[in-house]
């Protein structure tokens, strides 16, 4: 009997967008508590290319294929023992955490953890919903850290990025005051979400606290200022490193932490119930086919892109 194969975006060897494939390899089967999902849409992340490049060479080796991806909206195709919540057909989002099982989202069929799934938003695209799980997550996992309190103020750098639109949103849901920090051409979409807009400067904390004299309460880093923002923080506040290795040490009583995203499927519900309510915006910057994905990988080393790129089989 032949093993039923299905088209995979990945790598072999690191390196540049060049080194990004499509491939064929075979359809993996959900276990115990696990969902096979034929995906509709995929993101690409920073650590897509952080895995292609190199810079997790510690964690990983040449030779095997791995395929990439954190994140997926899709379709279930069949469910593992123990899946109840879960039925063939249904439409749904949901993350993995690639770093562990080495094998992501970026192909025709990929396996999920139920606990990780949520049923996707309505009335939107599969491209959009994708978009949602990993950085949305990312988003609410870091307030969850600082606990603010309703009318603290919050501070977000790299906040026009794909993470911080979501810190921003869900922070001004919370009763937050929050001022942002990022590019001059992302003073409307985020003065638009309530933010109040600080322009990307060389003293970013000095920016910062031209708006916030007294320090903010806590700071959301997006942008891995590290250092450099940590002073706009008051003293026994709170900051958050979106990306761990951005993670400043503590002072003046000030809690340091980075964000380790993990799949909740509650949590991923409810953040698809504010979709629905038009409480959080979805955003694609554009959408690659999977024989596309090296130039997808050199948009992404670009940067500066407005939401996320996604590749569609």
């Amino acid at each position: 009997m032949s093993t039923a194969l299905m088209r995979a975006v990945g790598f072999t060897a690191f390196g540049g967008p060049e080194v990004v494939s499509v491939a064929e390899v075979p359809v993996p089967e959900p276990g115990p508590g696990q969902v096979l999902v034929r995906v509709s849409a995929a993101p690409l992340h920073f650590f897509d290319r952080a895995a292609r490049s190199g810079a997790l060479r510690s964690m990983l080796a040449e030779g095997p294929r791995y395929v990439l991806g954190w994140d997926m909206c899709g379709t279930v195709h069949t469910v593992g023992p123990g899946v109840v919540a879960f039925a063939p057909g249904d439409p749904v989002v949901g993350m993995v955490d690639w770093l562990t099982t080495r094998t992501g989202t970026q192909a025709e069929y990929a396996v999920l953890d139920a606990s990780a799934l949520a049923p996707a938003p309505a009335g939107t695209t599969p491209a959009a919903a994708s978009t949602l799980p990993l950085n949305a997550l990312t988003a609410t996992q870091a307030l969850d850290l600082l606990r603010l309190d309703a009318g603290r103020t919050l501070a977000v750098t790299g906040a026009g990025g794909a993470v911080g639109g979501y810190v921003v949103e869900l922070a001004k849901d919370r009763g937050l005051r929050v001022v942002a920090l990022s590019a001059s051409r992302d003073e409307g979409f985020l003065t638009g979400l309530g933010a109040v807009f600080v322009p990307r400067s060389d003293d970013p904390a000095g920016a910062l606290l031209a708006a916030a004299p007294e320090g903010v309460d806590g700071l959301v880093d997006g942008a891995s200022l590290g250092d450099r923002v940590l002073p706009a923080v008051r003293d026994g506040g709170g900051f958050v490193a979106v990306r761990p290795p951005a993670t400043p040490e503590p002072q003046r009583g000030i809690r340091t932490m980075p964000v380790i995203t993990r799949g909740d499927g509650a949590q991923l519900r409810s953040l698809v119930d504010l979709v629905d309510k038009g409480r959080l915006t979805l955003r694609v910057a554009r959408t690659f086919a999977y024989e596309e994905a090296h130039l997808a990988h050199e948009q992404l080393d670009r940067g500066g892109q407005r939401g996320r790129l996604v590749l569609l089989p």
